[in-house]
């Protein structure tokens, strides 16, 4: 048998990376980790990436700014973006910045060795893949969701960006625990800013939260001549794009994130906050959370819009449970 063939795996996600590299158990590979775009470049230049698995969305360098550097620098290493951002956009501005193919998060076993096959980039197989680094099967509980939330952040862009005709940009999903004082600093800033928001519940698998849209007021106008509507700074035109942002980014995200987890949510009415600068007491009491926030931006036309989703107290035991499957 030869020597085994370098991989790495650039993604930000642990979860994500321990996936690929399980996606890859068969082949004749030998693979790196990278948890961002420098530390994938530094592992091509040390020979240990002729063949790379790339994330898009990362911190510190994303994929799109390893592509280019790969491109400038010609360094000697095959891309294949791996991404939940399913825009078309992006499938095109990656091709066209080198990548040889573009493989849709989540993934399986034979879409990887598909794709594998159809390029010749493997042809050996091994009994198992040699992995460099990160042999610890365990997770951490926000990096499962941070994965999970990529992905559900990546239907919802694509659906923002079709309802728009725009590109969106799309960040690293931010998963942590957040505190009451916190989310009640949010709305008080958001009051000051004369943001608008729009809140949604949603239950389901004894998980339950809301899921919170806010746009800032100076998006109102962009956002109506992006759609070639007649801007007119009223209450009921700003109420109803809005709602039509809401409707688009909301559903598409819990739905996608509910499938991943195999469960199914209920959804409450969408409703629009008055400006508040203290949390409603019929949120029950409670002290310390999880909330995912993605803040969609389409920077050339100065637009942006926040989602983000608090989950109540009570659901973080279900929460772990359920990444128990993974």
């Amino acid at each position: 048998m030869s020597s085994p063939i370098p991989v790495v795996i650039c993604d930000d996600s642990n979860l994500a990376r321990k996936q690929m590299a399980r996606a890859l158990t068969h082949w004749n590979v030998d693979i790196t980790f990278a948890e961002h775009g420098l530390t994938a470049l530094e592992q091509i230049r040390a020979g240990r990436g002729d063949v790379m698995f790339l994330d898009l969305n990362m911190p510190i360098m994303d994929g799109y700014q390893v592509l280019e550097r790969i491109r400038r620098d010609d360094l000697p290493t095959m891309v294949i973006v791996v991404s939940g951002d399913i825009q078309p956009e992006a499938r095109k501005q990656v091709i066209e910045m080198g990548a040889l193919d573009f493989i849709q998060k989540p993934f399986t076993e034979e879409i990887v060795s598909d794709v594998l096959r159809r390029y010749g980039l493997l042809s050996e197989l091994s009994g198992e893949a040699v992995e460099s680094q990160e042999s610890d099967d365990t997770v951490a509980l926000p990096d499962y969701y941070q994965e999970i939330a990529n992905v559900a952040m990546g239907r919802a862009g694509d659906r923002l960006a079709r309802f728009l005709n725009s590109f969106v940009h799309l960040p690293v999903p931010d998963v942590k625990t957040i505190s009451r004082h916190t989310l009640e600093q949010k709305f008080k800033t958001s009051a000051e800013l004369n943001d608008r928001i729009v809140s949604q519940g949603f239950v389901g698998a004894g998980i339950a939260g809301e899921a919170l849209l806010t746009l800032p007021h100076d998006c109102f106008e962009p956002l109506a001549k992006l759609l070639e509507v007649e801007f007119r700074p009223t209450i009921e035109l700003e109420n109803e794009l809005l709602m039509d942002v809401a409707n688009t980014l909301i559903g598409a995200f819990l739905q996608t994130f509910a499938k991943q987890l195999d469960i199914e949510f209920s959804f409450g009415t969408p409703v629009i906050l008055p400006p508040l600068k203290q949390l409603p007491t019929q949120g029950g009491h409670w002290e310390k959370t999880m909330a995912i926030t993605i803040e969609y931006g389409l920077h050339e036309r100065q637009i942006s819009c926040e989602l983000m989703l608090v989950f109540s107290e009570d659901s973080l035991p279900a929460l772990r449970k359920l990444s128990d499957f993974f």
